[in-house]
């Protein structure tokens, strides 16, 4: 069992955990619950992840994000660089956009839910 870890209103659990010397960077495989509800969006897996391992949300990158069909269970794979330089240098153009568009979408529903709640 690894380190249990709250995504959201989701339970996870990092299931995979290393270190990548060359690159300078933190790879780790986080496996999230939630039964009965949707996938955890890439916006919300990527502030939370930055939250638990207390670094800044630009140096976090969700790479994949693979959900069982019928299961509720999701495996998100994300890397987390020692600094933001290192990130744009080695994180292909499209994840770094996909990510950025997906910080934006949360931004966005968060505000969305304070003027309508």
């Amino acid at each position: 069992m690894g380190k249990i870890v709250k995504i959201g209103e989701y339970n996870g659990e990092v299931v995979e955990e290393k270190y990548n010397p060359l690159i300078k960077r933190k790879e780790v495989v986080i496996r999230i619950g939630h039964v009965g509800k949707s996938t955890p969006s890439r916006g919300l897996i990527r502030t939370e992840v930055s939250k638990i391992y207390g670094v800044e949300v630009e140096r976090t990158y969700v790479r994949k994000i693979k959900t069982g069909y019928g299961i509720g269970v999701t495996v998100a794979y994300i890397h987390i660089y020692d600094s933001v330089e290192r990130a744009k240098k080695f994180e292909p153009e499209h994840i770094i956009k996909r990510n950025e568009y997906a910080l934006q979408a949360l931004q966005l529903e968060e505000m969305a839910k304070k003027e309508g709640g």
